[in-house]
């Protein structure tokens, strides 16, 4: 347990707004626990435990990524609240992250789940807590941009996020099973279905997509049925 060691004469003010910072930094560390969905975010959430391919399409700064990384989260520790009704895990699990360029996972993806890319001692104030996030390894070609990260799970397992770009091509997209796939920003139809590839070996596996539809009716959106708001 951390403890707030302060001046025995403090004032009250400096008391108060010392206490303020401490509670701030202790809530920063566990956002996760902090997540509580609005309806539209909850009712993506829950789809999970049916389906194994969802979109969330909405406008900007309407907490696309903020859902999808807290989801992300839940996987890789195995820490779901009381009020989760999604797919759950009960084992580690290994998935990928991804968006359209180093650029752009690093600042949003790895940044939702990892805290601010460039301030190394700010890591772990992101969606994964700072007490489950074991370690992480660099990436190439891009400042500041993570290959992975591993996760304690509850279990005492380990489970891991690699950070993808569709940037790199198809063939970056080859390789071992996966049990979940978060594309943050609409990818290419190929890069997509690459991806859904690395979960048909993994019967509970699932895959879901956060953007703002840019690309108007893409081969990627009229995979999903559109619902009338």
């Amino acid at each position: 347990m951390m403890t707030l060691q302060l001046p025995s004469n403090i004032s009250a003010p400096l008391l108060l707004k010392a206490m303020q910072a401490e509670w701030d930094l202790r809530r920063s560390r566990n956002r996760l626990r902090e997540y509580r969905p609005y309806s539209k975010q909850a009712e993506f959430h829950a789809a999970g435990a049916t389906f194994r391919e969802r979109l969330l399409m909405a406008g900007n700064q309407l907490g696309k990524s903020v859902a999808g990384a807290a989801e992300v989260s839940m996987h890789l520790t195995g820490l779901y609240p009381d009020w989760w009704c999604g797919r759950r895990f009960d084992r580690p699990t290994h998935g990928w992250a991804a968006s359209d360029t180093g650029e752009t996972t690093r600042d949003n993806v790895q940044a939702q789940l990892i805290g601010p890319p460039a301030t190394r001692e700010l890591w772990g104030t992101g969606f994964i807590p700072v007490d489950r996030l074991i370690s992480t390894k660099p990436g190439m070609g891009t400042p500041n941009l993570l290959d992975n990260a591993v996760v304690r799970h509850v279990s005492g397992g380990i489970s891991t996020v690699g950070f993808k770009a569709y940037s790199q091509g198809r063939t970056k997209w080859q390789g071992p099973k996966k049990d979940w796939l978060w594309f943050d920003e609409e990818p290419p139809l190929d890069i997509y279905t690459e991806g859904l590839t690395r979960l048909n070996a993994v019967v509970d596996a699932i895959a879901w997509m956060t953007f703002t539809p840019l690309k108007g009716m893409s081969d990627v959106v009229m995979r999903f049925p559109i619902e009338d708001q």
